[in-house]
């Protein structure tokens, strides 16, 4: 559990209030064994920079990742190669 105090959740990386629980997207693999998490829950703290996962986050990621094919829903997505775009 987060401590709380009257500035909001505690980091606990620097232990300054203020850290605030974001849901991102996050990747792992490459080319066909890409796979995204959407909607990871991560402590983002404004003052030392840091982004981190709960354990029990990274305990169900873990999950997630280990049965993908059960979870995973297959789209298409454009991608393209940073510096390779025509607009110079």
């Amino acid at each position: 559990m987060k401590a709380h105090t009257e500035k909001g959740v505690l980091c606990d990386l620097c232990g300054k209030p203020g850290a605030r629980l974001r849901h991102v997207s996050r990747s792992y693999g490459s080319g066909r064994s890409l796979l995204i998490v959407e909607n990871v829950p991560v402590t983002s703290c404004p003052h030392c920079g840091e982004s981190y996962l709960s354990a029990e986050a990274a305990l169900e990621l873990d999950r997630i990742r280990e049965n993908s094919r059960k979870y995973a829903v297959t789209r298409e997505v454009p991608v393209v190669q940073f510096g390779e775009s025509d607009a110079a």
